[in-house]
């Protein structure tokens, strides 16, 4: 059966239709409107092109045209109402389809990177959105001063960014908790860094996080979980980077393992800064730009807008109160290691 003879099946009655409607000069009825509708949903689940049934459409009206008496207006006024039925139901049935596969993206992508789901059937699944999840997969998170909408400005420009430059290499672009998500194939290692920088610029100087590539159906999950917690690692530790790469920061997981030991030597080596007049915040803040610029007085000093005299004399508080100075390398270690555990447990905010 040629694909004009398939095509011919979903005008059934539409010949008749037009010779009796075009000699009475009435308007369709609902039943036949309805038909017509049914007939365009019918189309669009099969999965014909609109372009090649309104063709079809308007060969048929040519055809039966010399056979139908009555006024050409007749004629065209039901060709119109008969093809706008039609046109109204295939779109009725692709919307609907949309919705559809849009739903179910939405739920493959929950169970994806929450890891829900059986990995057996994941994996069938991402077939289906261009992912092989027997390979290794790398995620980067993007965010920003908004919330970030599944087809939204930002997305969309992000998407076409990628598409330009990449083509369809196997890349799901996403949003998640209002942050845009990228999955790349572990292999592609230019994908992520060109993500990251479409998606800095994109939102405004948002901060992107990239994790590191993992194998296998959960490795997706993985890789989205050291994206998000490189976040949120930089928010307590106040990193300026715009973006993070989880690698880079693995020595703080290592740090908060024993969350416990961690707390203890927290409130060991810095609890007498709380004694402080002002606290423990400003000195706690004088540790933190005295090791970022690399012990060197002069430069933590330019950092806080202190004169270089102000923060020596902080220093010198510092280690009267708790016993170790700074400028010792033996004690060093131990207060820097201290600084880093307080931030990441948001001490002296939270008490440990």
């Amino acid at each position: 059966m040629t694909e004009r003879d398939v095509l011919k099946g979903y005008l059934h009655g539409y010949a008749g239709i037009l010779t009796e409607v075009s000699a009475t000069g009435r308007r369709l009825t609902r039943e036949e409107i309805e038909s017509r509708r049914a007939l365009g949903e019918k189309a669009a689940d099969a999965g014909h092109s609109l372009r090649a049934l309104i063709s079809a459409h308007l060969s048929a009206t040519r055809a039966a045209w010399p056979q139908a008496p009555g006024s050409a207006d007749s004629a065209l006024a039901a060709v119109q109402q008969a093809i706008d039925a039609f046109a109204e139901g295939f779109e009725r049935a692709q919307g609907q389809a949309v919705r559809q596969e849009e739903a179910a993206r939405r739920e493959f992508i929950d169970d994806l990177l929450y890891g829900r789901s059986d990995l057996g059937r994941l994996a069938e699944r991402a077939e289906r959105f261009g992912l092989r999840l027997s390979h290794a997969h790398a995620v980067a998170v993007a965010e920003g001063p908004a919330a970030y909408a599944e087809g939204g400005g930002v997305p969309r420009q992000v998407e076409q960014a990628l598409l330009a430059r990449f083509g369809n290499r196997n890349v799901l672009l996403t949003t998640k908790d209002g942050r845009l998500v990228c999955i790349a194939p572990g292999h592609e290692d230019q994908v992520l860094p060109y993500f990251a920088k479409q998606a800095h610029a994109a939102t405004d100087g948002g901060r992107v996080a990239v994790g590191r590539p993992q194998p296998g159906p959960g490795g997706v999950v993985q890789s989205y979980e050291e994206a998000l917690n490189a976040l949120e690692l930089a928010e307590r530790l106040g990193l300026d980077d715009p973006v993070l790469h989880a690698a880079d920061l693995l020595v703080y997981p290592v740090l908060t393992r024993d969350r416990q030991a961690m707390a203890d030597l927290v409130v060991n080596t810095l609890g007498p800064l709380t004694t402080a007049r002002g606290g423990a915040e400003p000195l706690l803040e004088t540790l933190t730009a005295y090791f970022d610029s690399g012990c060197v007085a002069a430069e933590a000093a330019r950092r806080l807008s202190l004169s270089v005299r102000a923060m020596t004399y902080r220093l010198e508080r510092i280690h009267h109160l708790t016993g170790a100075n700074p400028a010792d390398p033996g004690h060093r270690y131990m207060l820097q290691t201290a600084v880093i555990g307080a931030r990441l447990l948001d001490w002296p905010a939270r008490e440990l």
